[in-house]
């Protein structure tokens, strides 16, 4: 960077400084500091400039800036020229001094600046101070604190300057008023009298070496009186502390005679500031000062001052450091230094002061006069040196003391003595023994509170001070060397010093090893000369016991075997040369380890192997026995040690085995077992091993010493004595059991197997067995303990393969009692975990267990071991956690050695088996429990496969259809298990298909891979990895194990654990999707066990998982699927309902389902016919399955919305086929059993439905409108009540056709191919269908959609083509639908018009019934029909018409009566006068009921006759007769009928008189009519048309009443006895029409 660009950079920095944020401002100090030391001129200079420049800047700103510049100086000030230093001083003076107020912070930053700069150029600094110095002027405080910095920071370039300085400064003293101004001078008076000592003690090295003490002497008395007798009485502290603290270094320079001339008054006065400052560090320093000063001038005033000052000086040191300030610790320095002062100088009377003061018990006084002792040891040796004796005798008191500060005061004071050759005096080595006492601590017993300068708060507790202690005098004070030397050997074998063993030993091997080094003669031990040293037995007995916890006491075993190492010829002189060979390997296995991970049981072997090396070494009997002696007599050491006396035991035993005397072996095992504390667990398991070990050499002897022992009488005394304490004398009795039984098994265990074979049964177990009926928990493991060594013994016998065990099955019997006594959900012993090791030694020798014993064997353990609770995860469950593992590993070699006994495919899959339930379990611990177990069996199954020749692995589908599911558990370690056991099924099938054992399989392999996605916990990577899982198993498993697999996955649907269900699901599908095609013939089975486990499967992931299983199978296998599901009973219950959607949900596959299922409804007949008990009664109709189940079917699969596509693919077919099974299914029964469900009640799982047969066709026909898009003539036909006529044989007809109505209006598009398909329906064989189809095709023409989509003639052709059927009903729609061409096309009726009317009239002679409805919808259509055709075509049928329907205007049925006598009216219409003679003579013939039908009793027929006498009148070409006709018989208006009659009466006989007669004649007809009303007219219009003579015809017009004025009963009357011939023509009327109105108010 050039200059300017620093300079931009400094300046962009120091505008930034004025940052409100403190975070901020650092940062740009921070900066400039790395700027300046980069570039320090440029940046110091800016940094100038900027403050020159910013007169008016704040002084916190200016403050940063200049601490800047002075960070940058401190480092870089060398570099300076002399004009930007004078720059810099001129700035840090001008700002140190701007204000004459104190402003510490801005003025402190520019003294540092100064300070820094004149630590380079002191002349400029000087010279600028020195102007601020005005005489007679009181110089600034910043100037004071500059120069006193300056006096420190460069003391040789300021004290050429102080009598300058000095001579300006004091004048001035006197004028200092303001205590802070007083004590900057303080300060400075101070730090001036350093620099000149400092100059003065370094001449050598001072720029002026004639410098003289005197040249300031005059000038710092001048002041010294200011500051004693003037500020030293201030009331204010500070000040006092400042005047203290200068006078201290000021002592130095006053003159001699000054110095003893104050000294009285000097050192009282500062005494007397003790008791008024809690700070005291000040004063003391300066005592110490001061009384150097005075040692050096030889002043004697110190002798009258000396009981004041001890006095003041051990309160202070007495001060309890830990509840104090640091200053404290500094304090207690500064007096000890005074204390050596005083040792110095005035030896004999200090120790007088503080030997005393030993005695005393407080606790405070003890220490600080003990560490003063010390302190005087170390700093005045010299002097002390002929007080040592008094010195260690004051010392007897103090090292009774209990109190741990005391304890560690005096360790400290014993260690200052070894360095200064006190311990070498008589009375030494009871200092050193108080030491290892120390050493010998326990950790518990250590003080809680650390020092105050110790991170570790053990680091200074009396322990750890000791152990360094003796350290340090053992290997770095060379005198100590013949005292420690071997005198630390004794404190061996004391159990009091075992907590000082490893420091004992460290400090005994740097000895040996000085010994060894000055020389043998030097180092071999003279016991002799040495009688309180231990013997080389007991050192060696005791190094190698305490070895076995090695790293108890900080590592005590390390230490003891390095110095058995060394001590090898004080021991043995054989021993060196394997000893220095064998103890590194042990120490190397120690650095190897942890305390955590070291193996105890490999530790004690390998230090029982290098006693076995050694005893062979030495191969002396006598020295063995000797060993052996010195090892028993050690066992009460270790009664607070278990673990270490259990191996003492196994080391006596070790010793005994290689002692060759029989009389010493078995008199010791004589004493072991008369001394044994038997109530000691350890204790018991250590003579167990002890005596197991010796018989390794011993059996005999052995087993003939405990058999002696339990005949022996002091057996027998052990167990009368125990019977004297009733209470506990059964558990005494037991532990002596137990530990004669564990005697046996170690026996058994270790003993040369060649022998033990011959002693097991007859020795061994006799003496075992005898004890099974036990309660006593002890003695039961210990039992089980025995026979499990004994087990053990047997199988790795050379002979076990021929040798017969004759008590295995009832051991195994026993071993499995004790198992099932275990409490189930806790572990509390090893009792279960011993039991299943001894059965896994049993099972392996002859003779075989039998198959059930297997069993019994293999639940018993699984039970024990599985229901246990998940293991413990407290403080203090590391034991029993390990205790469950150990107790799994046993269960564990079980299995595997059982499997081993039946290794086949079928002896894998009972162990399964086994597993199975509590592969099952809903308690995650013991499903990962059982999965580890498998997974156990499974690889060690595969690793002991041997294929001889290619076998199929029958049970694979099985096996991997219950561990695949578990690939999804809820915990983790199970899903890996899981995963492992899939793994290892899939390669036992590559080996059974002939691969060899190290072949590796890529997809297989892949699983592997798979396992780290089962540890995401996020589903969805867990059931993507297990449609992984399941895309390999369907890639490797063979096609017959397809089935099986797919059947044991649908058993884990139910699994209690959903995420093991929903991997089931997903495994499922992708079986089915990658291997479905070959499950054809399995599809019947897969169907119904799918349905079964849907409703016992509770989680609601099941049905989607299922309906898309069925899905996958409906592709590969629709009409199996489709033919399966079929045969679900009915109704269908929701789950079949789901299953037979899950068939919709693509377009394709739902086409094809729905045309199976319409092949399946149309293959069989609808019903069957069943006659009835009872004779005579009509048959029932009942309807088929298959047509229903698959009616059913259809609605679930329509119901779906996914199927639209496909139905409107099928929607032709679908609808014609639903169409139909309506039809024939009105009135059809369901089956009885299915009657009988339906009134029972649906269970809850039953789709809400009606299986009715025709209502579930009727439903299934409106799904299909609502899935086609047809959803208006769905809502039409809910609307007009058609869907509930459809269902009744009554309203079918009319349903059907409000159907045709709906889907004419609503869905014309789609009619075409109806039609199309309807075509062939009228040669149906079921009269129904054709009825039902026909009144739909009828009703498509009432509507122009027939026309509009070129439908007319196909219409028209389908039912002319139905004219001749068999039915009635069929003929009669078949007419209605020509009929409805006159509402639907009226304008193609003309073209159509000659075929029309053929049939109408075809229909009128239909059937020979005289009501038939064929004839009667004949006339209906005639009359809708007969406007519209042409002229000429109905003329040559209009006689036929008027004659054939003539009959109907008397018929009883009003139907009949009404459509004859209208179509009568409609003809009459359409001929408008221009009728010919025969029609007209029709007309007439049909006038007189016409008349008289107007009184019918039915409105309706009445109507009729009203509309065909206006139609008539026309024809009759007379218009008054047609003009009445109008008048009268408008509708709506009333008819006065005797007054009409009399009218029409008048104009028939004035215009046709020739008619007279034959109406006449017809009227008679009526007399006997069943109709009251008609047959009271009849007469009435005869009388009309023959009046009786009127002489008065004018004035009288009717001289006799009208008839139709008596009461109907009484003109019924006159009518009968009148009598007619018509009247026998007539009937009873119909009741159903009632009598009708009479007109009996009616006249002329």
């Amino acid at each position: 960077m050039t200059e300017s660009s620093i300079k931009k950079l400094a300046s962009t920095l120091l505008d930034a400084i004025t940052d409100k944020d403190p975070v901020v401002q650092e940062q740009v100090c921070s900066a400039l500091c790395s700027l300046g030391e980069v570039r320090p001129v440029e940046t110091l200079r800016t940094c100038e400039e900027y403050l020159r420049q910013h007169d008016k800047l704040a002084h916190p700103y200016r403050a940063a800036v200049l601490r800047a510049m002075e960070r940058v100086l401190s480092s870089r000030a060398s570099e300076l020229d002399k004009d930007t230093a004078s720059t810099i001083i001129l700035l840090a003076s001008s700002e140190m001094t701007k204000t004459k107020d104190l402003v510490w912070d801005w003025q402190q930053a520019a003294s540092g600046v100064l300070v820094a700069v004149g630590r380079q150029f002191i002349s400029k600094v000087m010279e600028e101070l020195l102007r601020k110095l005005h005489p007679g002027t009181l110089p600034h405080c910043a100037v004071l604190h500059t120069l006193a910095s300056l006096s420190v920071a460069n003391a040789f370039g300021v004290v050429p300057f102080l009598p300058s300085v000095l001579s300006s400064l004091l004048p001035v003293l006197g004028m200092a008023k303001q205590d802070t101004v007083r004590v900057a001078f303080c300060s400075a008076l101070q730090r001036f009298s350093e620099g000149a000592l400092e100059y003065l003690a370094n001449l050598d090295r001072a720029p002026d070496p004639t410098v003289r003490k005197d040249a300031f002497a005059t000038d710092i008395f001048s002041a010294y009186d200011v500051l004693f007798h003037q500020w030293l009485q201030s009331r204010e502290a500070k000040l006092r502390l400042a005047v203290v603290e200068a006078l201290g270094p000021m002592s130095h320079l006053l003159p001699s005679e000054r110095l003893e001339e104050q000294l009285p008054k000097l050192l009282p006065g500062i005494l007397a500031l003790y008791k008024k400052h809690s700070e005291t560090f000040y004063l003391s320093k300066s005592l110490g000062q001061i009384l150097e000063a005075a040692v050096s001038v030889g002043s004697r005033t110190l002798e009258t001052q000396l009981d004041a000052l001890l006095a003041a000086l051990h309160s202070q040191i007495c001060v309890p450091v830990e509840s104090s300030s640091p200053l404290v610790m500094s304090n207690q320095k500064e007096v000890l230094r005074c204390f050596t002062v005083l040792a110095c100088s005035l030896p004999d009377r200090l120790l007088a002061f503080l030997l005393p003061r030993l005695d005393t018990s407080n606790e405070r006084t003890r220490v600080g006069t003990l560490q003063v002792v010390r302190h005087v040891i170390n700093s005045a040796a010299a002097q002390m040196e002929d007080k040592k004796p008094f010195i260690l005798s004051s010392m007897r008191l103090p090292l009774l003391d209990t109190n741990s500060k005391v304890k560690r005061a005096v360790v400290q004071v014993i260690s200052a003595m070894a360095h200064h050759g006190y311990l070498e005096q008589p009375g030494g080595e009871v200092m050193i023994e108080y030491i290892v006492q120390q050493c010998a601590l326990p950790p518990e017993q250590e003080p809680e509170k650390p020092g105050p300068s110790s991170k570790d708060p053990k680091a200074d507790s009396v322990r750890a001070v000791s152990v360094r202690t003796l350290y340090l005098v053992s290997t770095t004070v060379d005198r100590m060397s013949h005292v420690l030397w071997p005198y630390l050997l004794q404190f061996l074998t004391p159990v009091r010093f075992t907590g000082a063993l490893t420091p004992l030993c460290r400090s005994l091997v740097h000895l040996a090893q000085k010994r060894q080094e000055a020389g043998a003669d030097a180092f071999l031990i003279q016991y002799d000369a040495h009688a309180s040293l231990p013997s080389p037995y007991a050192v060696t007995a005791r190094l190698l016991v305490v070895s076995s916890s090695p790293y108890l006491g900080d590592g005590r075993g390390v230490a003891a075997l390095r110095l058995l190492s060394v001590l090898h010829p004080n021991i043995h002189p054989l021993l060196g040369q394997h000893w220095e060979t064998t103890v590194p390997l042990l120490l190397g296995y120690l650095d190897e380890h942890t305390e955590e991970t070291l193996p105890q049981e490999e530790w004690e072997e390998k230090l029982l192997m290098f006693l076995r090396d050694t005893l062979a070494i030495v191969s002396d009997n006598a020295w063995i026995c000797q060993l052996s002696l010195e090892l028993c007599r050690q066992l009460p050491c270790y009664d607070e040690t278990p673990q270490e006396k259990n191996f003492l035991y196994k080391c006596i035993g070790t010793t005994l085995g290689a002692a060759s005397s029989k009389e010493v072996v078995r008199k010791h095992l004589q004493e072991l077992l008369e001394t044994a504390r038997y109530q000691e667990e350890a204790e018991r398991e250590g003579l167990a091993c002890c005596f197991g070990i010796c018989a390794i050499s011993h059996l005999e002897d052995t087993l003939a010493q405990l058999e002696d022992f339990v005949r022996s009488e002091v057996f027998r005394k052990s167990i009368g004595i125990l019977n004297i304490f009733k209470d506990r004398s059964e558990n005494e009795v037991e532990k002596v059991k137990s530990a004669l039984i564990l005697c046996y098994g170690h026996v058994a265990a270790r003993a040369p197997q060649e022998l033990v074979l011959a002693k097991v049964e007859s020795d061994i177990l006799r003496n075992i067995c005898q004890h099974f009926n036990t309660k006593d928990p002890a003695l039961k493991l210990c039992l089980v303990q025995s026979v499990c060594m004994v087990s053990r013994a047997i199988c790795s016998s050379t002979q076990a393969g021929s040798f017969h065990f004759t008590r295995k099955a009832e051991l195994v019997a026993q071993m499995m009692e004790f198992i099932r006594a275990e409490p189930p959900d806790s572990l509390r012993t090893p009792i279960r975990k011993k039991a299943m090791l001894t059965c896994t030694y049993l099972v392996s020798v002859e003779p075989a267990l039998d198959e059930q014993a297997r069993a019994d064997v293999i639940r018993g353990c699984l039970h024990s071991v599985m229901a246990l609770l998940p293991e413990p995860e407290e403080e203090d469950g590391g034991c029993q956690k390990s205790l469950y593992l150990e107790t799994l590993h046993a269960l564990e070699g079980l299995l595997t050695s059982l499997l081993q006994r039946n290794m086949t495919p079928q002896g894998l899959q009972i162990m399964i088996e086994h597993l199975s339930p509590w592969i099952k379990s809903p308690r995650g611990h013991e499903r990962a429990r059982a999965l580890g177990l498998s997974a156990l069996l499974l690889r060690h199954f595969l690793e002991q496969l041997r294929v001889s020749a290619l076998v199929p692995f029958h049970n694979l589908g099985l096996l991997v259809g219950l561990f695949s599911p578990r690939c999804a558990d809820l915990w983790p370690a199970t899903r890996q298990e899981a995963v492992d056991c899939v793994y290892s099924l899939l390669y036992l099938q590559l080996g059974y298909e002939g691969f060899s054992r190290d072949y590796r399989d890529d997809v297989a392999e892949r699983l592997l891979s798979l396992k780290d996605g089962l540890v995401h916990p996020d589903p969805t990577i867990l059931f993507h990895t297990c449609h992984s899982i399941g895309q390999i198993i369907a890639k490797r498993l063979p096609p017959d194990q397809l089935i099986s697999l797919l059947l044991t996955m649908f058993e884990a649907l139910g699994d209690p654990e959903k995420n093991c269900s929903r991997a089931a699901t997903v495994m499922i599908n992708c079986l089915l999707q990658e291997r479905g095609g070959v499950l054809q013939e399995k599809v019947p089975e897969i169907v119904s066990v799918l349905r079964s486990k849907l409703q016992e499967a509770q989680g609601e992931h099941v049905l989607p998982a299922a309906q898309h299983s069925m899905y996958l199978l409906a592709t590969q296998h629709c009409a199996a699927v489709v033919s399966s599901l079929l045969g679900s009973p009915l109704p269908l219950d929701s789950h079949t309902s789901m299953l037979w959607r899950a068939l919709a949900v693509e377009p394709r596959l739902a086409a094809q389902v729905l045309g199976l299922l319409l092949e399946k409804m149309s293959r069989d007949v609808p019903f069957k016919e069943s006659r009835a008990f009872l004779l005579g009664r009509t048959p029932d109709r009942v309807a088929t399955l298959l047509p229903l189940s698959a009616t059913c079917a259809l609605f679930e699969v329509l119901s779906t919305p996914a199927a639209g596509p496909a139905v409107l693919e099928l929607y032709p077919q679908l609808f014609v086929a639903l169409l139909l099974r309506v039809s024939c299914t009105v009135g059809v029964q369901l089956p009885r059993n299915l009657q009988a469900q339906e009134r029972r009640g649906a269970s809850p799982a039953l789709a809400a439905r009606n299986l009715e047969p025709c209502s579930s066709a009727v439903d299934t026909l409106r799904a299909v409108l609502l899935r086609s898009g047809s959803e208006d003539v769905a809502q039409r036909m809910d609307l007009e009540g058609g869907w509930e006529l459809l269902r009744t044989s009554a309203g079918h007809e009319e349903g059907a056709t409000r159907l045709a109505r709906a889907m004419a209006e609503h869905a014309g598009p789609r009619l075409p191919l109806v039609l199309k398909t309807l075509a062939c329906t009228h040669s149906s064989a079921y009269e129904n269908q054709r009825v039902t189809t026909t009144a739909f095709l009828a009703e498509l023409l009432n509507s122009n959609v027939a026309n509009d989509l070129m439908l007319l003639d196909s219409l028209l052709e389908s039912l002319v083509a139905r004219q001749k059927d068999t039915c009635a009903s069929v003929r009669r729609l078949v007419l209605r639908g020509l009929a409805n061409l006159a509402s639907g096309c009226p304008d193609k009726v003309r073209a159509h018009g000659p075929q029309l009317l053929t049939a109408m009239i075809g229909g009128l002679d239909d059937g020979d019934s005289p009501h038939s409805p064929v004839a009667l919808e004949a006339m209906l259509g005639l009359a809708r029909l007969v406007h519209l055709v042409e002229a000429w075509d109905l003329r040559s049928g209009l006689l036929h018409v008027a004659i054939r329907i003539r009959p109907f205007f008397d018929s009883e049925k009003m139907e009949f009566r009404t459509a004859s006598i209208r179509l009568f009216g409609h003809l009459n219409q359409v001929c408008h006068g221009d009728c010919e003679d025969v029609f007209l003579d029709q007309v007439v013939g049909g006038l007189a009921p016409l008349l008289l039908h107007l009184q019918d009793p039915q409105a309706a027929v009445a109507s009729a006759c009203r509309f065909a006498l206006r139609m008539c009148g026309p024809n009759l070409a007379c218009e008054d007769l047609s003009a009445a006709f109008q008048k009268h018989l408008q509708e709506g208006r009333a008819l006065h009928f005797g007054e009409f009659l009399n009218t029409t009466c008048k104009h028939l006989m004035h215009h046709f008189p020739d008619l007279l007669g034959r109406l006449l004649t017809t009227c008679l007809f009526y007399f006997k009519s069943s109709w009251e009303d008609v047959r009271a007219a009849a007469p009435l219009f005869t009388g009309e048309q023959h009046p009786l003579p009127r002489p008065q015809a004018a004035q009288q017009p009717c001289l006799m009443p009208p008839l139709h004025r008596v009461p109907g009963a009484a003109r019924g009357a006159q009518a009968a006895a009148a009598g007619g011939p018509g009247s026998a023509h007539f009937g009873a009327p119909d009741p159903a029409e009632g009598p009708g109105p009479r007109g009996a108010d009616q006249g002329c």
